[in-house]
């Protein structure tokens, strides 16, 4: 069952650093199958309080090969500099 990785990116606190990342991100992401299905596109709050900055989705075939890919050495230094740059809210969930 496929799985998703879905990010709420709340703040870019390292501009620059943020282009290195984006420079890397989307190979490492299809190295292991991965696409992305939603990158900051706009959005619109239907029911609830949650206002999200800039939303991400990335799909992986299923939840393993997406802790695969968070964990995996291509990406682990990308997500240092993700971290040390940004504040982000991310979940990965099962599909249907």
């Amino acid at each position: 069952m496929p799985a998703y990785l879905i990010v709420d990116q709340l703040e870019v606190t390292d501009p620059e650093a943020m282009k290195t990342y984006a420079a890397g991100v989307n190979d490492t992401i299809r190295k292991y199958g991965g696409r992305g299905i939603v990158r900051g596109g706009a959005f619109e709050v239907l029911e609830g309080t949650w206002t999200p900055k800039r939303v991400v989705v990335l799909e992986f075939a299923d939840m393993a090969t997406l802790r695969r890919w968070y964990n995996s050495p291509e990406y682990a230094p990308l997500l240092k500099i993700r971290l040390a740059s940004s504040k982000s809210n991310v979940i990965a969930v099962e599909g249907a």
